[in-house]
């Protein structure tokens, strides 16, 4: 496969959930797309089938970050968005190394997008005013803390900063953006009492899917101003 004229989508994470979803719904508008993926779940292959990119990608050394954007280079010349969705959840335990738990999410949450959007740079510049984008995951809990994700929200909140430095930094060709996403869909292992408990947690009472998340980057995608911000996405969990 060639290197497109159309300039994709990069997305990391893609394999699960969000990113998945995401690939596919560009896929569906026929928009060229790029995934990285550490575990090669049987999506991956689909999204294979359907066009897609995929890069096997291991962020947990600099030197794993850098050979994927170097991956990437090899395939297209320009892009026309990079989404962070990787992620990684650790919670704090007893008989867990602290100093690991901050290392891990440091490292995926914020060296890998901190390097990758330096490295990819030049592929985002040189198509016009507001023309590329750069979209950061967050979470909600950049704004209320968690107890029992310290380092987890601690680097949430960085890569939060991260979004108004590098807006700053790449205006006014990329627009740089956060969604800081709650609880937006449960996973099938959920049990009843979970679902209500978690549903409770927030004002709205509702898990909303996929497509609150997908109408909201296509949003910051079309418009030609928005640079910068962070979007809440949590149903007014923070207001609890």
């Amino acid at each position: 496969m060639g290197k497109s004229l159309t300039r994709p989508v990069l997305i990391t994470g893609g394999g699960r959930r969000i990113g998945l979803a995401l690939a596919h719904h560009f896929l569906n508008q026929q928009q060229p797309v790029i995934v990285s993926y550490r575990t090669r779940y049987d999506a991956i292959g689909v999204l294979e089938k359907a066009g897609a990119r995929c890069i096997a990608a291991d962020f947990s050394t600099d030197e794993g970050i850098l050979a994927f954007a170097d991956a990437v280079k090899s395939h297209t010349d320009g892009l026309r968005a990079i989404i962070h969705n990787a992620s990684a959840w650790i919670a704090e335990k007893p008989g867990i190394s602290l100093s690991n738990v901050m290392q891990q999410m440091i490292q995926i949450h914020v060296n890998a997008p901190y390097l990758l959007n330096h490295a990819l740079e030049p592929l985002l510049r040189g198509h016009g005013h507001a023309a590329s984008d750069i979209i950061h995951f967050t979470d909600y809990v950049v704004e209320k803390g968690s107890d029992k994700h310290i380092a987890y929200a601690a680097s949430k909140a960085a890569l939060d900063n991260m979004t108004r430095s590098f807006a700053r930094k790449l205006a006014p060709e990329v627009k740089v953006n956060a969604i800081a996403p709650a609880l937006i869909l449960f996973n099938e292992t959920d049990n009843a009492e979970y679902r209500q408990n978690a549903l409770n947690k927030s004002l709205m009472k509702v898990a909303p899917g996929e497509k609150e998340i997908l109408d909201l980057v296509d949003y910051l995608l079309t418009s030609c101003y928005v640079t910068g911000r962070s979007f809440g996405v949590d149903g007014g969990r923070p207001l609890r």
